[in-house]
This record gives C-alpha cells, sequence and structure tokens, in this order.
C-alpha cells in the first residue's frame, strides 16, 4: 500500500487543497490511498474550528494534529514551528508515506516541510513561485519550493521562477490554480441564499478580508482604522468581513473587527464563510476589498472588481481587474469608487483569467497518481541557467 499525505491547516488553503483532496480519493485502491491531515487553526476554537466545515464536506479526515497557534509576537511565532516540526517529524517517521502535497508559503507549512525532508518524504509543492513582497511568505514559499521534489505552479511567470531557483523543468508542472475549479464548481448558491446565509438583504455589498502585513512596521490598529472608516463612509453598501488568519498581528486585527462590527451597522464580521459561501458570495458582489490573495486570484473569475490594499500582495500576477491602493481611508475611498464606475466594471466583464482553466485539480491528480511508480530521487541537481553578471 502506498499512502499519500495532504496537509491542510488553515481555512483558505483547504479550500484551494479541496479540489485535488476529492480527485485523490476517487482514485484510491487496494494499493494507494490518500490520507489528510488536519492542522492548525481548524482545531482552534479562536479561529472558528473550521475542521468542521471539513467535516461537513463528507472528507474522511486521517489525522487531527494539534499544534500551538498563538501568534502575538515573533517568539509565538517561533516556538509553533518548533513544536510543529517535532511534531510532524513524528508522523512522517511513522506514516513513511510516499509523498506529501504541501500549498504555499505559511510559516506551519515551512516546519512541516523540514520535517518532510529530515525524514526523507518527497514533497509536492502546490503554489511556488509566487511573489509577494508584503509578506515573509515570499521567503517562506522559495524555502518550500527548494525543499521540494514536485512542483504545481499556478502560471507561467511562478513556473520560470521556481526554475530560476534552479528546479528541472522537468519536474515543474503550470497547471493553474485549484482556485478557478472551486469558482466553476463550488460557487453554486444563488444570491438570496447566499445573502441569507450571512443576514443581509441588501443587494449591494462587497467581500473583505485584510490579513496582517508582516514585513512591515506600521500600527495595526491604525491601518485598521482606516480600514474600518471607510466602511463607514459607504452606508449604503453592506461588508461582510472575514476575520485575519493566524499570522503575527492577526488576533489585534480580528479583535479590531469584533470592537468595530458592534457599532457599524452595515459591517458584518465573520471568522470563517466555508469556501462555498464565501465564493457564492464573492460572486454577486459589487468588490472585493482587502488584501488577500482570493482578491488577487479568484475574483476576476468573476469579472467583477477587487480593490487591493497596500504590499501584502505586491509582485504577484494580476488581472486588469484589480485596482491596487495604498492603505489610508482617502486612498482605499478613491479605489472603490473607481470600482463602481459602470465604466470599469463592464471592463472586467471582458476579462481572462491568468490563473488556469478550472481542470487544474485533475492535472495534479494525474501527476502525483504517475510518480507512484516512479523511482524519486531525492539527491537533486540543481538546475543552472545561464546568467550574466
Amino acid at each position: 500500500m502506498k499512502k499519500v499525505a495532504v496537509v491542510t491547516s488553515t481555512r483558505a488553503e483547504y479550500g484551494l487543497l479541496r479540489p485535488v483532496i476529492q480527485e485523490l480519493r476517487a482514485a484510491e485502491s487496494e494499493t494507494f490511498r490518500l490520507e489528510l491531515v488536519v492542522t492548525g487553526t481548524h482545531l482552534s476554537e479562536q479561529y472558528g474550528m473550521t475542521v468542521q466545515e471539513i467535516i461537513n464536506d463528507g472528507m474522511r479526515i486521517d489525522h487531527q494534529i494539534s499544534i500551538p497557534v498563538v501568534s502575538d509576537t515573533a517568539v509565538d511565532i517561533s516556538n509553533n514551528q518548533a513544536k510543529t516540526l517535532q511534531t510532524f517529524a513524528v508522523l512522517f517517521e511513522e506514516e513513511k508515506y510516499s509523498s506529501v502535497i504541501l500549498l504555499g508559503d505559511r510559516y506551519e507549512m515551512l516546519a512541516i516541510a523540514i520535517a518532510a525532508v529530515n525524514t526523507r518524504t518527497p514533497i509536492y509543492h502546490m503554489c511556488g513561485g509566487d511573489v509577494t513582497e508584503g509578506a515573509i511568505d515570499d521567503c517562506i514559499r522559495h524555502s518550500i519550493s527548494k525543499m521540494s521534489y514536485l512542483h504545481f505552479t499556478t502560471n507561467d511567470e511562478s513556473r520560470r521562477r521556481v526554475i530560476q531557483l534552479g528546479e528541472d523543468p522537468e519536474r515543474v508542472f503550470n497547471y493553474g490554480s485549484t482556485s478557478i475549479d472551486n469558482v466553476l464548481r463550488v460557487a453554486d448558491m444563488s444570491m438570496q441564499e447566499a445573502m441569507e446565509s450571512v443576514g443581509i438583504t441588501n443587494e449591494k455589498y462587497a467581500v473583505c478580508t485584510y490579513h496582517p502585513v508582516t514585513l512591515e512596521g506600521d500600527d495595526t490598529d491604525a491601518l485598521i482604522n482606516e480600514f474600518i472608516d471607510t466602511i463607514k463612509a459607504f452606508p449604503e453598501i453592506d461588508f461582510i468581513v472575514t476575520k485575519s488568519n493566524a499570522d503575527q498581528g492577526g488576533a489585534r486585527i480580528n479583535a479590531l473587527l469584533d470592537e468595530a462590527a458592534a457599532k457599524v451597522d452595515n459591517m458584518h464580521v465573520f471568522t470563517s464563510l466555508g469556501v462555498r459561501r464565501y465564493l457564492s458570495l464573492m460572486k454577486y458582489a459589487q468588490f472585493v476589498l482587502g488584501n488577500s490573495s482570493s482578491g488577487i486570484i479568484e475574483t476576476p473569475a468573476f469579472h467583477i472588481p477587487t480593490v487591493n490594499i497596500g504590499d501584502r500582495q505586491r509582485g504577484r500576477l494580476q488581472a486588469g481587474s484589480i485596482i491596487n491602493c495604498g492603505p489610508d481611508k482617502e486612498a482605499i475611498i478613491l479605489a472603490i469608487e473607481h470600482a463602481l464606475d459602470d465604466g470599469f466594471r463592464n471592463a472586467c466583464m471582458n476579462l481572462t483569467s491568468p490563473y488556469g482553466d478550472g481542470h487544474t485539480a485533475e492535472r495534479i491528480s494525474k501527476k502525483v497518481i504517475e510518480y507512484l511508480d516512479k523511482e524519486i530521487d531525492l539527491k537533486k541537481k540543481f538546475y543552472n541557467l545561464e546568467v550574466k553578471v
């Protein structure tokens, strides 16, 4: 029996892994098993206990592994990584997986990747090669790429960057983003059903997420107050806000959002909406607001504008429907007014997403199955590109 593991630690990354899990589960047999390992904020009451969303999806969970998620300081993050490394090294040593599928760039995924390397477990990495210059995620993502054997990038630019890191082009595949798979298959709620699920009746609404900008020393309170003041400036629009992730500063953001939601009538805050409800609400929104990657990747596929605040996503491949702005109230207001302009909204209708055609999970699954019968040599050669200096 050959076993492949998929590890998920947050609500957002589970949404991207979900189509791959489904495809690989459909391929299970007497000789192959796909094991789902659930950890991180999925198992935290503070972050919504989103393991329940996985259970509600009917997913078999093979391992639930608790790791610390307190993230108020840099020391907290480092302690979390140390414990995660120890815990997952034990798991990988015991289970002897043929490979482990990891997605993205979170700090706990870096620790899990190190545990895989130490136990000689091949890593198949999703979403490598992307650039987000405003967050520590950027260097974490590239580090995981260097530890990985197979690479499933979301676009051609990212594929070239992974090869530039010294990875053999024969092991780097641009299959697009599974977010587009979700856009086409999961966002199936009607507008009325989606709105009723969050208790709003106003069809003029926006979907928002604001994460910490981890490489900036800016005052979190000041940034979120600018964001909240912007919401107050548009009383005719309802703002559906999902809480921040477990990055350093995320807990403070969430506390400020909860405090504001009790006072601002057109602001509705949720710990987690789940993939289906989140994408269905996005589908009918006037625009998406914040600094999450979902505004860059998923939103253009719905042909609606994104107001992308600040530098967190700087460097990521963008469609023409993205409006970038500074983090101050005046800049955000101007960007929202542009997003509401009929001419710009009409232009968004004619855009094509640069992140794939909705068959990403199918392609990834086939490649993973194909490699079950291949001999994997972890002694990778550095793929040299000719560089003039």
